[in-house]
This record gives C-alpha cells, structure tokens and sequence, in this order.
C-alpha cells in the first residue's frame, strides 16, 4: 500500500504559525469577487484560521508566533473541494471504451460483459484491502492538486454487504492521508441483474435496510439517489428520501441528466443539499434549486466523455441566483476523471463559465454542496485552515492550463502534508 500520512509544520493545539507574504483569494462571500487580499496574512491556531487579512491589521495577539512562513508573493486560494465521486470501486470498464471507439453499440458492450454490471461484478469480487489498494492512487492523485476535501459515494455493490464494504473502505481512506472524506449512500444506482424490472422490490429488500444499517454504523453523512429513465422514478426516489429524513440524514440527487423527470424539484422539496448532472433541468427546475439553496452540482467529465450534446443550463442558475458547484465525477464507466483542475477547465471551455465562477465552485460553492461551508471552503476566521499555495501569477490559471499543476503547498487543518 503506497505511502502514509505525511504531516509537516507546528502541531496543533495552542501553538500559532503564520503564512505571511501572500496574495489571498480568500472567497469572503461579503467581498467582491475572489475577494482579493493584497500583502496579507493568514494566521493559524489550533488547526482553525485566527485571521486571513492584510498583515498591517494582524492582531497583537497573533504576530508572535511560534513558526512563520515567507509564501513569496505567491497567491493562496481555499484548499479545492471535489463534491461529487465515485472513488471506490473494482476494476475498470477501458475494455468498453476501447469498444466504444471501435464502434460496438450499449447492447454489445452490455453483452460482453460491460456496463454498470462489470463495476458490480468486480466490485462485489474483491476484499476491503484491494478496494483500498486500489482507490489510493485515485485519491493521491487528487490531493497532489490541493484538495483537502473529498465526497465518495456507495453504488456499485447494489447489494447491502457490497454498499456497506464500499463505504467501509471510503471510511478506511480518511485514515490513511491527510484529507476530509464525506460519504453518499447510492444503493439507488441502478437496479442489478437479480432485481431487473423489479424496482421497487429493491428498494424495499436492500435500499432501505441497508441504509438502516449504513447509518447504525456511523458509516453515512448523506443519502443519494440516481433519478432517471434507466434509474429510478420520483416515486422510488421519494420512499428513500422518506428514510433518509426518519434517520436524520441530508439527502442528495443525480437529477435530469438524461431527461426532465423532475428529480431536482423533488430534491428542492427535500431541502436537498445538492442535484447533480443537471443537463436537462427547466427554468422551474433551476428556481426551485435557488429557492431551496440546494447546490447545483455540475459534472463536464461525464458531458465530456458520453459526448453529450445538451449542457446544463447555465445562464437560467445564474438567472435564478442558484449556487453552482463543479465535481469531478470520477468514476469508472462516464467520467473517469481524477483532475479538479482540468475539471473547472472543462466547465469554462465546455459550460461557458467565468474563471470566478469555476473557482467558486470547487471552493466555497463545494462546500456548501456537502454541507461543509461553516467548516471550510473559504478562508475566513473560525474555519478549519485547509488552504493552498500556488505558483501563479493570477488565479485564471487554475483554469486555464491543460494538463499542468502549479501546487506549491497544501496545508490541511493548519499543517502543511503530502500524500
């Protein structure tokens, strides 16, 4: 298993550093813009951000500090938050995608053994250890771009044994880097083989009991659902949600990536914290989100790799003062992406955001779409200190390259770390 925790810096408890010398895009939602701090300073106590201003207002209190680093002029943005993944899974599907571009249709592709069914069947397969082995180097990847949160979700053991070892492992991840880890629930995926046209018996044999006992072992923080033709209906959807509100638990929606069926008003009605995909939400779809506050989540890699044609409506969330976050998506079959920086590139070039808004949304927006925006996403005082350094000359980068990584340092709960 590759490498350990690796933690460096002043430990935490009452001890103060300070990251002096920095340009900030601090994301302040009462600033302007990034909310740019010139010749500023953050200083760190106790894992929490003390301050994030210009040095010349550092209070007394807070200028003798016990370590301090020089960032050199370079700019310092909120650590990136990935919102939506599906990290942990067995295997891959590149025998499909090498079939795809040689012209095989679903219905081959499906014959052969491919599909959702093959991520179940290997996934089921394997032990808790080689799901751990095997999501590391997905989850180092994405750290060694300044990510200090991660969401991943269940849904590829579509039995309760299988959802209950993914999020197990997705638990197991936490321990092993530097990084705060959310779990979804996503028993309501798909319907698998044994369970074929048969929906609602699988909801009520594995779906729900199983989420009963996700939750019995501290094992969930939210509840999600696939809401589609090929998936399940707002009916099915809403018994989940039912209970996933008995159980005290947020909930969460893939919603009208295929067709409009209506998923992200019922995930408004839920107070869901985010509806994801999105390509084919309505205006009424787009001002109930807002109305909610329930996040947009959008996803270009699964846009990019399904070669799909229809965006999400960008301009009628902007219309509608909707929150908009971007993901990664990252899974084995339609987004298999393991880059948040080519992620916010894609929604630029592919979605027609602006570079304010890309960032945005994988800092502060992210973390509103996981619930976590009192804790982190923005560097303001009281939240935990996850920020990174970069060598840039202004933030556009981020999403401007292609393929290239600027990450000068990470520095999770006050520490700088690597993976």
């Amino acid at each position: 298993m590759p490498g350990n925790k690796s933690v460096k810096g002043a430990a935490a408890g009452n001890t103060t550093t300070l990251w002096r010398n920095a340009r900030l895009a601090t994301f302040d939602p009462t600033m302007q813009g990034i909310g740019t701090v010139e010749n500023a300073v953050i200083a760190v106590r106790g894992g929490r951000i003390a301050f994030a201003g210009p040095e010349k207002d550092l209070p007394v209190d807070l200028a003798t500090a016990d370590e301090i680093t020089d960032c050199g002029g370079r700019w310092v943005t909120p650590s990136l938050i990935d919102c939506h993944t599906h990290l942990v899974f067995g295997g891959n599907r590149a025998m499909e995608f090498e079939m795809r571009l040689n012209g095989a249709t679903y219905e081959e592709i499906a014959k052969a053994g491919g599909g959702i069914v093959s991520s179940v069947r290997d996934t089921r397969a394997v032990s808790e250890g080689a799901l751990v082995a095997q999501a590391l180097p997905r989850l180092d990847t994405l750290l060694a771009e300044g990510i200090s949160t991660i969401e991943i979700k269940s849904g590829y053991g579509l039995d309760i044994e299988t959802e209950l070892k993914m999020l197990r492992v997705a638990r197991t991840l936490e321990t092993l880097r530097p990084v705060r880890i959310v779990t979804s629930y996503l028993a309501a995926h798909a319907t698998p083989a044994e369970y074929k046209g048969r929906n609602a018996a699988y909801v009520t044999d594995v779906v729900l009991p199983g989420l009963e006992r996700a939750h019995a072992e501290g094992l969930v923080d939210a509840v999600d659902g696939f809401c589609e033709g090929i998936a399940f209906s707002v009916e099915e959807i809403t018994r989940v949600f039912e209970k996933a509100r008995q159980l005290g638990l947020p909930v969460k929606l893939h919603a009208e990536q295929l067709s409009d069926l209506g998923g992200a008003k019922l995930a408004a009605s839920y107070g869901a914290l985010s509806a994801d995909h999105l390509e084919y939400l309505d205006e009424t779809g787009a001002r109930a989100l807002s109305k909610a506050g329930t996040v947009a989540v959008l996803l270009p890699g699964a846009f990019y790799a399904l070669r799909e044609k229809q965006a999400p409506p960008v301009q009628d969330l902007r219309d509608a003062g909707a929150t908009i976050a971007l993901a990664t998506d990252c899974n084995p079959g339609t987004s298999p992406l393991t880059s948040l920086l080519l992620t916010m590139n894609m929604g630029a070039t592919l979605f027609r955001m602006t570079v304010e808004e890309c960032l945005a949304a994988t800092t502060r927006n992210a973390a509103k779409a996981l619930g976590l925006l009192t804790e982190t996403g923005t560097l303001e005082a009281g939240k935990s200190a996850d920020f990174t350094i970069w060598d840039i000359e202004r933030p556009a980068e981020l999403v401007y390259r292609i393929g290239f990584n600027p990450l000068h340092a990470r520095i999770f709960k006050g520490q700088k770390v690597s993976s």
